[in-house]
């Protein structure tokens, strides 16, 4: 049976955080909206406003909720988890108070599936906590999204990692008390089976920032995103997460959840976007009359509308058919919620960079100015179409998948479509009942 109801308890919980996010959170992006400020655990910020936000959110069952009940997480599968993040995406600071911020979140599942019992009392219970912060680091300088060409390498040394080699877009590391680094650690066969996960504390020497990189906007020099480079640099064997090789196979542990909150965020922006144009078109006049008696403009309102339940509903599809293959076991199922996602993952930044576009259009001058966030969510379009792989990597995947079981016509010069070929076929097929046809050509 198709149902598109929420669980009426779950429903309240989702009406809760709906109101304390545009109460209680949205105004900290106002007074606070920098990409830093979330992350800085020594802050005044934090300690004094952000703290008591996140043990609100703790007393409703809120906290983390992307992961197993024994974590302290609500085990939410994927719909639920959407259906939330929807209603975070409305605040850059949401994430931060309800403990689901990228990378920390990814980090967390990262953790608790592959961490060992010393690991996660280290790494992973302050980081549940909220005490600290962390980084991923994967992607590289030279081999950007193809991991083919990445050169960061890991040696053994008796009880030692030594690792050499650069990373490039390390978020949060100015803050981070651990960075999770994807090296290579057996350069003899292809990077997916010889790459792995290490752990690297704060402080390790060897591991230096040559420089942060900021957002566009931002003032050069003071970007939380760091360009790493590794030199010589030691870490224990120990802190070897899961099997030497197995790098990729636990990055899917954080990647495919990741781009499903993404894009539900990013319908939570997109519905933002959606009430200021509502509101700018129930306001404003022009040419001697409301801009709402102006045709093009109520299309354009009609469109937006349209474009949103469209993406939002795929969204929530996608998130279906990956909690489905989570229950099943069944790789068949696996491969379908797989090509899912990589098609929320394309589709994410047009429909809003679409949608921004629009709402700050209509706003004219006041919409690129720095006095709305219209410009900046329209940026957030494009950023997204490079964040947890770009989006021409995931239109292949799609291809790939659906060309997995494709078969070729019998008829490889007109198909099996052909109407001339077909028709004869038709005809054969009824002609013990058909004396005569209507149908010529």
């Amino acid at each position: 049976m198709w149902d598109f109801s929420t669980d009426a308890a779950f429903q309240e919980r989702l009406d809760w955080a709906a109101g304390f996010v545009r109460t209680e959170i949205e105004p900290l992006d106002v007074l606070f909206p920098g990409n830093a400020e979330p992350y800085d655990r020594d802050s005044e910020v934090f300690r004094e406003v952000v703290r008591p936000l996140q043990r609100q959110v703790r007393e409703q069952g809120l906290w983390a909720a992307h992961l197993p009940p024994s974590l302290g997480g609500m085990g939410m599968g994927q719909v639920n988890l959407g259906l939330l993040n929807e209603i975070l995406g409305r605040s850059s600071w949401a994430p931060m108070v309800f403990g689901t911020q990228a990378p920390d979140s990814g980090n967390a599942e990262i953790l608790a599936h592959y961490a060992t019992e010393e690991q996660r009392k280290e790494y992973l219970e302050p980081l549940l906590d909220g005490r600290i912060v962390s980084t991923f680091a994967m992607t590289e300088p030279t081999g950007g999204a193809d991991p083919g060409g990445f050169t960061c390498r890991a040696v053994r040394d008796g009880e030692e990692w030594v690792i050499d080699g650069e990373k490039w877009f390390a978020s949060n590391y100015p803050h981070a008390a651990f960075v999770i680094a994807m090296v290579v650690t057996d350069p003899d066969v292809p990077v997916h089976k010889g790459a792995s996960m290490i752990l690297v504390p704060a402080g390790t020497p060897g591991m230096e920032m040559v420089r942060g990189t900021g957002m566009a906007g931002e003032p050069l020099g003071e970007g939380v995103h760091a360009y790493l480079r590794f030199t010589g640099c030691r870490v224990p064997a120990a802190n070897l997460l899961g099997e030497p090789g197995s790098g990729f196979r636990i990055a899917q542990t954080r990647l495919g959840g990741g781009r499903l909150h993404h894009a539900m965020r990013s319908v939570g922006q997109c519905r933002r976007a959606l009430e200021m144009m509502t509101e700018r078109i129930a306001s404003r006049r022009t040419r001697g009359g409301p801009l709402s008696d102006q045709q093009a403009v109520r299309h354009q309102l009609a469109d937006t509308w349209v474009q949103i339940e469209q993406f939002r509903l795929q969204v929530l599809h996608a998130a279906w058919q990956t909690d489905r293959a989570a229950g099943t076991g069944d790789p068949a199922d696996a491969r379908r919620a797989r090509l899912h996602v990589s098609g929320v993952k394309v589709a994410t930044p047009k429909v809003l960079v679409d949608v921004a576009y629009r709402a700050l259009h209509l706003h004219g001058a006041l919409g690129v100015s720095n006095e709305l966030p219209l410009a900046k969510m329209w940026n957030s379009g494009p950023t997204l179409g490079v964040a947890d792989g770009p989006t021409e990597a995931h239109q292949d995947v799609i291809a790939r998948l659906l060309l997995k079981d494709a078969t070729a016509a019998d008829d490889q010069l007109f198909g099996s479509a052909h109407l001339p070929t077909r028709l004869a076929a038709a005809r054969a097929k009824y002609a013990d009942r058909l004396k005569e046809t209507a149908v010529t050509w």
